[in-house]
């Protein structure tokens, strides 16, 4: 069976009324039939401005949905779909449709087109968006009730801005094109005042530009682009932790503003403080709080990433948000610190690339920074004391040893290998810079006491200095070696680490069977966090958590030690420790991952409800056609026999009067019974069955619900003994009225009682009724079930088709089955399934 391909949404934006929406949307309609595409109109609003009006002739123009009282009213979504054009013009997506249309709002009839496979063209105003109408409101004082989802309008496959300047706006107001002229006064001095047109149109301007922004972010992750393209300018500063940190943000918020846009947002200027797992402990929290404040005043946003490599890990945060400038402050080394490589701003600099490197000049520049900066490596501090302390010790430790009988008497050349084993070991332990320590000290002492004359730094003997020579080779060789292996074998683990993870998030969402708390446990696992948390950010810009897993989860992304953007209104907080920048990419994935995870199970939810109310409105529809009919019947009999019996000018004997009186009883009985059973589905329907379980016999409830059946036309085999069962006795009751009411209904005059029989299997008790009547089909067991089915030939007004649903509907709230079974001989036997009062159900509760 084939599937019918989703029709593409074209959407012409304005950024305010007047500007000439409906007016392009028909002319790509007309441009389109001109090259030979089936275009419809089926609706658009032109105002009363000729000019627009002007484009309908020549175009099929769709005849509106006629209301009642002969109102010509909305789209006649039903006509549409049924003449599937290849395109259709709808206008004004954002509009509500008037009561009793099939959707509340005219989106939602563009929906239904799309999903028939018919393309769209449609308009809307910026601030009928929902997520700019408090923003609209404020600007024009106007508040709108008309609003359209965002992401409605953000699944367009294209998106058209309608743009025009103010002034040529109030310019086309005043020459009578949008408005009447006794409204345009008005108008000019209200709502399209110059700074409320420029207010809306740099909004507009502001969502298609994040609307592209979005595109073009999407478009390089599918293409694994890393070379950053210049499309908006984004500011990274670099923060330390220290007092220039003020000066630098202040200097970068300069440059933002300079850019496009004006006022710098959280995308457009970001601050990084990059540290190395060592150096956390070490951070100001008081300083980079403050700058925190400083950058939120100023309209940045903050982020905390580790690397060990600061030059490495600021480059890659910055390539990672595709910025295009990055700010640094002049280093704060003292002049000899050079000696131990370039500075993070000259390592910057030089592997930028394509992104401006800025170099800002502060007061605390050259005041030193502390030796200890030079001492960082690829193993870790931990190791790194370790190689120093066994650096200054050990070679001590040898020196002495060998002074002592009898390795007194080893010569220079086993002393020199003893010692260049220890600069070896001490390599293995601490990696490079204790390493060639070790080799110099292992030297001077060589030198000191194992040379001739001892006690003097000489060394007569050019074998034994060429030894030495060795010596500081081979330890920094090796630990050269050593820490480029631990970097490796770090980096590997964390490619598996990855991979590992990413493998398992791949399948768990494919699988779709792990819910929103479950990933973000995962989340928080993976990451080592105490917390994760999905926010969701509201109408009014308050944050709201969706999700948490862990203790104390933050409620604001301000809370968060590490934070990344799911969607224009989601994010992923974590809180425990700031990740390093490569964690960053896998976390971006889990956050994609928990958005894509949340809305499937939204919409799941949503189809679920769509379903229910689906079949509410079956229910609905069935109801009426039932009350119509089924309930009428009755009251006309009613209503005729108290005529009669009214009557004065009609002579009636008292067998006239009985019958009468026999036919109103008989039809209020058939009222009551129905009514019931409407009664009764309604609180299925709504699940407002709470059932009271107490253990019940049988042979009390059968006799209950036979009342008013006339014992010829039933026979009973209940037996006294027989096991109580655990239920509901009022619901049990009813529904064994309404199935042998049902059996004695179709059971065929002259034919055998309906018998009402019970056994015991095991825990379960069964009551069959069965009847001797034409039976049903297996392929309609089931269907017989189901509310306002009536098979067979069953008279008309016997019923609305309610009794079997609403019996299964009670036995099921008992924890019980009632299925319908064909009679030995011919005929229909359905058999309640209920648990015995030692029996207890799964889920079940007193």
């Amino acid at each position: 069976m084939s599937t019918v391909a989703r029709g593409r949404l074209r959407i012409y934006l304005g950024a305010a009324p007047g500007v000439g929406k409906t007016y392009a949307a028909l002319g790509e309609a007309r441009r389109r039939r001109e090259r030979g595409a089936d275009v419809v109109v089926g609706l658009a609003e032109t105002h009363g401005r000729v000019q627009t009006a002007e484009l309908l002739d020549g175009l099929e123009v769709l005849a509106r949905r006629v209301e009642r009282k002969g109102a010509v009213g909305e789209l006649d979504l039903d006509a549409l779909i049924a003449r599937r054009p290849a395109v259709a013009v709808v206008d004004e997506i954002a509009r509500t449709n008037s009561s009793g249309s099939r959707n509340a709002k005219r989106w939602q009839d563009v929906e239904e087109l799309l999903d028939a496979g018919i393309d769209v063209i449609s308009t809307v105003n910026v601030h009928h968006l929902e997520s700019l109408t408090d923003v609209a409101q404020q600007i024009t004082g106007v508040y709108q009730q008309e609003t359209v989802p965002d992401d409605v309008v953000r699944r367009a496959d294209q998106i058209e801005l309608c743009d025009m300047s103010p002034t040529a706006l109030r310019r086309r107001m005043s020459h009578g094109n949008v408005y009447s002229a006794d409204k345009v006064d008005a108008a000019l001095s209200n709502y399209f005042r110059e700074g409320n047109l420029t207010a809306l149109r740099e909004l507009a301007l502001l969502w298609v530009a994040d609307r592209v922004d979005e595109g073009l972010a999407r478009y390089r992750g599918a293409h694994n682009i890393r070379l950053t393209w210049e499309a908006r300018e984004r500011v990274v500063v670099a923060l330390t932790g220290g007092p220039e940190g003020e000066t630098l943000i202040r200097r970068a918020a300069r440059i933002a503003a300079r850019s496009p846009g004006g006022r710098p947002q959280p995308s457009q200027l970001m601050a990084v403080h990059v540290v190395s797992s060592d150096e956390l402990a070490r951070t100001p929290p008081e300083t980079l709080r403050a700058q925190q404040r400083l950058l939120s005043e100023l309209g940045g946003g903050y982020h905390q990433v580790i690397g060990d490599n600061v030059a490495a890990s600021l480059l890659e945060f910055a390539r990672g948000v595709n910025a295009t400038q990055i700010v640094l402050g002049s280093s704060r080394r003292r002049g000899w610190q050079y000696l131990f490589g370039p500075g993070v701003g000259a390592v910057v600099s030089r592997d930028a690339e394509d992104i401006d490197v800025h170099m800002v000049g502060h007061e605390h520049a050259g005041r030193g920074r502390g030796p200890l900066s030079i001492l960082g490596g690829g193993l870790g501090r931990n190791r790194t004391v370790w190689g120093w302390l066994l650096a200054v010790v050990l070679p001590v430790v040898v020196t002495l040893a060998l002074r002592v009988p009898p390795l007194n008497l080893l010569d220079t050349t086993t002393n020199i290998l003893l010692h260049l084993l220890v600069t070896v070991a001490v390599a293995l332990a601490g990696g490079l810079w204790p390493a060639l320590f070790s080799a110099t000290w292992n030297t001077v002492l060589l030198a000191l006491f194992f040379s001739a004359p001892s006690g003097t730094l000489t060394v007569p003997l050019l074998d034994n200095a060429a030894a030495l020579v060795a010596s500081v080779i081979v330890g920094a060789t090796v630990a050269v070696v050593v820490d480029l292996a631990a970097r490796r074998s770090a980096q590997a683990a964390l490619a598996r680490a990855e991979a590992g993870a990413l493998s398992l998030l791949a399948s768990s969402v494919l699988d779709g069977d792990e819910p929103v708390p479950a990933l973000l446990g995962r989340v928080r696992e993976t990451f080592g966090q105490r917390s994760a948390a999905l926010l969701e950010q509201g109408e009014n810009g308050q944050w709201r958590v969706v999700d948490s897993t862990g203790p104390e989860p933050c409620t604001d992304p301000g809370q968060a030690d590490a934070l990344v953007s799911v969607s224009d209104s989601l994010a992923l907080g974590l809180r425990g420790h700031v990740l390093p920048a490569s964690d960053r990419r896998v976390l971006s994935a889990f956050a994609t991952s928990v958005g894509i995870v949340l809305e499937r199970q939204r919409l799941t939810r949503d189809a679920a409800e769509a379903r229910r109310q689906a079949a509410g409105n079956r229910i609905r529809t069935a109801l009426l056609a039932a009350v119509s009919h089924d309930l009428r019947t009755p009251l006309t009999s009613v209503k005729a026999s108290v005529s009669s019996l009214r009557a004065t000018d009609i002579a009636l004997d008292e067998a006239d009067r009985t019958e009468l009186l026999e036919t109103i009883e008989e039809s209020t009985d058939r009222l009551n019974g129905l009514i019931d059973n409407l009664l009764d589905m309604s609180r299925l329907q709504t699940d407002s069955v709470c059932p009271q379980f107490k253990e019940v016999g049988l042979e009390e409830v059968v006799p209950r619900a036979l009342i008013g059946v006339p014992q010829e036309l039933v026979s009973v085999d209940v037996p006294e003994q027989l096991a109580r069962v655990r239920c509901d006795s009022g619901l049990l009751e009813r529904a064994v009225a309404n199935v042998v009411e049902n059996a004695v209904r179709h059971n065929p005059a002259g034919a055998a009682p309906v018998r009402v029989s019970a056994s015991v299997l095991g825990a379960i008790v069964e009551l069959r009724v069965g009847d001797h009547g034409p039976g049903v089909p297996d392929e309609s067991k089931e269907r017989i079930f189901e509310a306002f089915q009536r098979l067979g030939d069953t008279p008309r007004g016997t019923g609305i088709g309610l009794g079997l649903a609403v019996a299964r509907g009670f036995t099921e709230a008992m924890d019980g089955s009632l299925v319908a079974e064909d009679t030995p001989g011919g005929g229909l036997t359905m058999v309640f399934a209920l648990l015995t009062g030692d029996a207890r159900p799964v889920s079940g509760s007193d």
